[in-house]
């Protein structure tokens, strides 16, 4: 434990070791054990991992943005108001006077519409979401100009305002400090590869220290325009095994654990608080289009009655998931809460004795290498098993998991996901809506990634209602959506998380909201 612990402190501030071998963290300083892996891109035209959105959070503001106080209401960011044109399709914001980017330099009208600009440009993973008001590398510069002292948006589309608004507020649109990414521009990419190692942003902490797989180093902002931050800096540390954080935690060589087991926090001794936090997140099983023996219908339906779901949120996902069906999370507004499938593999086995489903089908699945998901896994490896469907299971990291679910190369991926910005058209288009099924049509949904090409009537419905006036008929379309994707889609949804974070009593004002962009740590003291 002491070399971890000169890791930490030689990274952090280069302060000598305490004389004892299980010493506090340093004051001021909050230290996390958690396992990012995951992250493959921290340039917020491009991030679109778990920890990448906590980052770019506590890094970097929006116009408009969800923040510490309430992550459930949006709130002014780098804008102080606005003013909506609804027939104009305009929406016109004043900029925060006194706003500064972590270089020194004023935030700007011009920052803004360039950062917003730039991710259209860039047209990397997350870029869909700004794209969907209409934006094109050919007319984002007239679709997004800067004033004196404002920016203007313009949309296409028949969207409300709120979703607008929304998008606006969703982590592409982080403001990014133009001046300086431009100027250490390479080949053209506006900065990207220095931003994937660097950052330029005006938010609550900088980010000073990133090794991939290894710590993140964020400083407090002294500068920054609301309260806070409380502490000095954060660093997360990657661990990846449960146990070791476990370890690190109750000996004081850390503050916060963030993926313990059931078991584990069951387990843990005085001193030590656990609290719990709802989650957007679904997690689901699903079966790659690409893949022949795992193309009928009969499979998508067999697999649901093949999960053994009270098995396992009894047992290994005790207080840290709950049984869900549903692309929309529970507690946000439209969601579908029925369960309609249980566990019962003579129901399975017969749906696929009558479509007379070729046995067995050995089938690769891809899961990431940390808890809870490797025992997910094993258990579906079971339970599966006894119907014919023989699961090898892949274990890798984060990173290498979701590359290969973004490239279409798996066969079975046991994954999650969280709605990019707080509407429900988020999760419908990832789950119900797929276009254009093509190879080289690179979508960020979950539709395409499985290369499911869904039928057309889903594909009216989910555009239907994104363009419904009326806020409760809207949210009856997107109920019917749900229902038709719980019942005939070669994704399983299984489950919706609880988050549970163990951390040092002393520890007050940490703030994890639904999803990985509510992640705060200004307010926190220790």
């Amino acid at each position: 434990m002491k070399t971890i612990r000169a890791l930490l402190l030689g990274s952090a501030l280069a302060l000598p070791l305490a004389t004892g071998a299980f010493a506090d963290t340093p004051p001021g300083i909050l230290v996390v054990a958690q396992n990012i892996d995951d992250i493959v891109a921290l340039d917020p035209a491009q991030a679109y991992e778990f920890t990448s959105g906590e980052i770019v959070t506590n890094v970097y503001d929006r116009l408009v943005q969800y923040d510490a106080e309430d992550p459930t209401t949006l709130a002014p960011g780098l804008a102080t108001e606005w003013e909506i044109d609804e027939d104009a399709k305009t929406i016109t914001f004043t900029m925060r006077e006194g706003a500064v980017f972590h270089s020194g330099n004023p935030v700007t009208a011009e920052d803004a519409a360039g950062s917003l600009q730039r991710v259209i440009k860039l047209n990397l993973t997350p870029a869909f979401i700004l794209a969907q008001l209409g934006w094109t590398p050919e007319n984002v510069d007239e679709m997004v100009t800067a004033g004196d002292g404002t920016v203007t948006i313009r949309y296409e589309g028949d969207f409300s305002p709120a979703f607008v608004m929304n998008v606006l507020a969703a982590r592409p649109a982080s403001i990014v400090d133009m001046a300086t990414v431009m100027a250490n521009e390479v080949d053209g990419d506006m900065g990207n590869a220095w931003l994937n190692a660097n950052s330029a942003g005006s938010g609550p902490f900088s980010m000073q220290t990133y090794r991939p797989a290894e710590i993140v180093r964020l400083a407090a902002n002294e500068n920054y325009f609301k309260e806070g931050p409380k502490v000095d800096a954060v660093i997360l540390q990657h661990v990846a095994e449960s146990a070791t954080q476990q370890l690190l935690l109750e000996q004081g060589d850390v503050d916060m654990a963030r993926n313990l087991t059931p078991d584990q926090v069951a387990g843990l001794g005085e001193g030590i608080k656990v609290e719990t936090y709802p989650q957007a997140a679904v997690h689901f099983l699903s079966f790659n289009q690409k893949t022949d023996s795992l193309t009928d219908p009969a499979v998508w339906e067999a697999a649901r009655y093949l999960v053994n779901y009270e098995g396992m949120t009894d047992t290994i996902l005790a207080g840290q998931m709950d049984i869900h069906q549903a692309f929309w999370p529970e507690g946000f507004p439209g969601a579908v809460t029925e369960t309609p499938f249980s566990y019962d593999p003579e129901k399975a086995k017969q749906i696929l004795a009558d479509a007379g489903v070729e046995l067995p089908i050995q089938v690769e699945m891809d899961v990431i290498n940390a808890a809870p998901f490797t025992d997910m896994a094993q258990s579906l490896q079971a339970s599966f098993a006894d119907a014919g469907i023989e699961f090898e299971i892949l274990p890798g990291t984060g990173a290498q998991v979701i590359t290969k679910y973004r490239d279409r190369t798996h066969e079975a991926m046991l994954l999650y996901w969280g709605p990019d910005f707080m509407d429900p058209h988020s999760n419908a288009k990832a789950f119900a809506y797929n276009s254009d099924n093509s190879d080289g049509n690179y979508t960020a949904t979950t539709t395409w990634r499985n290369a499911w090409a869904v039928p057309e009537e889903l594909n009216e419905m989910t555009t239907a209602a994104l363009t419904e006036a009326d806020p409760e008929a809207r949210l009856d379309m997107y109920r019917e959506l749900q229902r038709r994707v719980q019942a005939e889609s070669p994704i399983v949804i299984m489950f919706q998380a609880s988050y549970q974070v163990a951390m040092d009593d002393d520890v007050t004002g940490y703030v994890n909201g639904a999803t990985s962009d509510f992640v705060f740590y200004r307010l926190v003291e220790k």
